[in-house]
């Protein structure tokens, strides 16, 4: 399969990352297709000189689209966003551009796609993002019946926005943090999965005929509450704080508060009201039935967060990787 052309939308994001450096590990050519394509010229070191090509492309615009396709042998679309900000908006991304490019990728005749979706994608959700999750992987599918879609749980890795947001959150929290951050008692499940998982699993899902037109839930070995997430974070950065649970309620204001800092230039929100409703439901694998693919039926053995989590968190020590946990 060595030389083949793979478009990739979203390949300078987080995930993005790691399955560029897959796919040139493994010899495709690989065109990355991203909105600002100035702003990722690492993404060209990552293979061999001339392997990773950069194009300029927007999966809210069909023609950039189509034109990032042209004599591409397969696609994969890792277009995302944790938020809503300016014109990316939660259905125009995650509805009407998966829309868009697996439309495209019909025009082409690309029968090997692969699309991001996550756990928890529902039509009939109270969460806006995962009411569009679910309709990109509807519209996924009706325009390639070929498509494999790839949900996974929460990511983990050293750029991730899961560990890292919460440890630095804790960071500045007071003796007792009054737990909207437990968000109702901490009790919702997570199943936390390494972004280089991740990558390989689509590497095994675009390299293997039987993996066309399934679905993989993607979750690694560990199920945690977030409760037991924000413990393990303290015990990793060694601070004490009390864990005290607050209502629903709560959780919603802060959410509020979080929208309100998004407001501001150069600002991200530390958490949106539809994260909090994200964070009420379980997020493991095993709720999209016995049809569904997991790790084991690709045969990778996933990382746990004991083995990657804690050597990037040091940074969210008292003295960095110079601190010392007493005795």
């Amino acid at each position: 399969m060595s030389g083949e052309l793979v478009t990739v939308f979203g390949g300078s994001g987080f995930i993005g990352t790691y399955v560029v450096r897959a796919l040139c590990k493994r010899g495709y050519r690989v065109r990355v297709a991203v909105r600002s394509p100035h702003t990722a010229p690492e993404l060209r070191v990552m293979g061999a000189v001339g392997q990773v090509q950069l194009v300029q492309a927007n999966v809210r615009a069909p023609e950039s689209v189509a034109r990032a396709l042209e004599g591409a042998d397969a696609a994969i679309n890792l277009v995302g966003v944790l938020y809503e900000g300016g014109r990316q908006r939660f259905m125009s991304v995650h509805s009407q551009g998966a829309k868009n490019v697996a439309e495209a990728c019909r025009e082409a005749g690309i029968e090997r796609f692969i699309h991001l979706s996550a756990i928890g994608a529902d039509a009939n959700s109270d969460s806006l993002y995962a009411r569009s999750k679910a309709q990109g992987e509807a519209f996924v599918t009706a325009a390639v019946p070929t498509a494999t879609l790839l949900r996974p749980s929460v990511v983990f890795g050293i750029e991730d926005q899961f560990f890292n947001k919460f440890a630095d959150i804790m960071r500045f929290a007071p003796a007792i943090v009054p737990l909207p951050l437990l968000m109702g008692g901490g009790k919702s499940k997570f199943q936390p999965v390494y972004v280089g998982d991740i990558a390989e699993a689509a590497m095994r899902t675009l390299e293997r005929p039987d993996a066309r037109g399934r679905t993989f839930e993607l979750g690694g070995p560990q199920i945690m509450s977030l409760r037991e997430v924000l413990r393990f974070i303290l015990k990793v950065t060694d601070r004490k704080r009390i864990l005290m649970p607050t209502p629903w309620f709560a959780a919603y204001l802060l959410g509020m508060m979080g929208e309100c800092v998004g407001l501001a230039p150069f600002f991200e929100p530390f958490l949106t009201r539809d994260q909090v409703r994200q964070l009420r439901r379980d997020n493991v694998v095993g709720a999209g039935g016995d049809d569904v693919g997991t790790f084991d039926d690709l045969g990778v053995s996933p990382e746990t967060v004991d083995a990657v989590v804690p050597a990037y968190l040091e940074r969210f020590r008292k003295y960095g990787q110079f601190h010392e946990k007493a005795a």
